[in-house]
């Protein structure tokens, strides 16, 4: 175990960068969830199927293939679009690397596939209001939009913060597939280590047991909000 003593700067440092991720991707994947799963409700067809098809796709596809995807596929799209334009008005060339950075590409795979399961669950949290709630408000003059603002969303919103506790969970294990594309976090971190040190068993019992205090901590966390939501209702 002096090894893994010796080993936690380092190990700290993959920690530091896999929260850091976490914490960006189920952001900005909950601005996308909501306004898919609006989407998904809304009253217009095309919006329902964008996001319908969104919604599957991500989550009918592995997040390891998603950030392969983004990583490789997101430079050679710029790059043809470019040629594209160049050659058809004469554009100049505006891009000259078209390396994706390993950070940006690995938030913005996360953050897509986080967006899709949260879609679901606010579209679910949203569901499970009475419909007479919204009969109401709109009796009383309101608009669609604003029933669902001032009305639904406030209350959908406390009934989803225990599934997005879970969803934050899932998403930190998850950033480990991110070492597919060289990004340093946790578990690569402990990779690095094994590499020099061959002491597979004693590094990567340490970050299971750093994965397992962060979880463990959240989920307690989680299962204390909820009692106070439902303490609340």
């Amino acid at each position: 175990m002096d090894v893994a003593i010796q080993s936690l700067p380092l190990l700290f440092k993959g920690l530091e960068l896999t929260l850091i991720i976490t914490l960006g991707s189920v952001g900005i994947g909950c601005i996308i969830g909501m306004i898919a799963a609006l989407s998904r409700l809304s009253g217009k067809r095309l919006l329902r199927l964008l996001a319908t098809a969104y919604v599957d796709f991500f989550r009918g596809t592995p997040l390891l293939v998603q950030i392969l995807l983004v990583y490789y596929g997101i430079p050679v799209i710029l790059q043809d679009g470019q040629a594209f334009l160049m050659n058809t008005f004469g554009m100049p060339q505006l891009i000259h690397n078209y390396a994706m950075p390993r950070l940006i590409a690995a938030i913005i795979a996360c953050s897509i596939n986080s967006g899709a399961y949260i879609a679901e669950i606010f579209r679910a949290g949203v569901q499970s209001i009475e419909k007479g709630q919204m009969e109401a408000a709109r009796s009383l003059g309101m608009t669609h939009g604003q029933a669902m603002r001032y009305i639904i969303l406030p209350q959908a919103i406390k009934r989803v913060i225990p599934p997005l506790g879970n969803e934050f969970i899932a998403m930190l294990k998850d950033t480990s597939l991110l070492s597919v594309i060289g990004i340093i976090e946790l578990t690569k971190s402990g990779m690095l280590v094994v590499a020099r040190t061959y002491e597979a068993f004693a590094i990567y019992i340490t970050v299971a047991i750093f994965y397992l205090v962060i979880t463990f901590t959240l989920s307690r966390y989680i299962d204390y909000l909820e009692r106070r939501l439902k303490t609340g209702d």
